[in-house]
């Protein structure tokens, strides 16, 4: 199955994984969750509706990231899914 994912676990960074889904999901573990939840998923919506994707599961473990981070890591792994084939498993170790 396709599947894409960028970044580290480090502090202040996140990791992403892209991957088909029926309709657009997002699971986000994050350490300030509570704090910043709403703004990590607005981020994550922003650049999805961009990219005009709908039908992905988008999978987010935060370890404190800015929303740039967010954005950039998001956009890499969106990249990297649209140009892999339907069985490729990607791991962009990006530190």
């Amino acid at each position: 199955m396709k599947r894409v994912t960028v970044g580290t676990l480090e502090s202040s960074d996140c990791q992403i994984t892209v991957s088909p889904a029926k309709t657009r999901q997002l699971s986000i573990d994050s350490v300030v969750k509570a704090s910043f939840g709403e703004a990590i998923e607005a981020v994550i919506h922003r650049v999805l509706d961009e990219a005009a994707l709908n039908h992905v599961l988008v999978e987010v473990i935060d370890k404190g990231a800015l929303d740039y981070t967010i954005e950039a890591r998001l956009k890499t792994a969106i990249k990297r899914f649209e140009e892999a084939d339907d069985e490729t498993e990607l791991f962009v170790h990006t530190g």
